[in-house]
């Protein structure tokens, strides 16, 4: 579902499910110029909280860590970046709904 949300947005997808460091990034795309990491959470209550708000401080950090490692280990430098999450929650009926964070951390 996050894949084909933001291929409908024009981004281009890069990479999916990139691990390194015991860590792992769901989605790499590009949205312009600009190189982006996206961590995907979904829910199917609400007994949980909102998925984005699994999006921990302790899991930005491992994000950044993986991050930095995908942009040395393929060699990009100084690429403009940027960190996004896509929360999919299910609604009261059948179906789905997407709220998506550009620049979330």
């Amino acid at each position: 579902m996050a894949l084909k949300y933001l291929r409908r947005k024009r981004y281009r997808i890069v990479e999916t499910s990139f691990r390194l460091f015991r860590g792992e990034i769901d989605i790499i795309a590009r949205d312009g110029n600009t190189l982006v990491f996206v961590e995907v959470k979904t829910r199917t209550s609400g007994a949980y909280g909102r998925p984005e708000e699994a999006v921990t401080p302790a899991k930005q950090r491992q994000i950044r860590k993986v991050a930095q490692g995908y942009l040395f280990k393929r060699r990009l430098g100084d690429v403009p970046c940027r960190f996004d999450v896509i929360a999919i929650s299910q609604n009261d009926g059948p179906g789905y709904a997407i709220d998506h964070f550009a620049d979330a951390f």
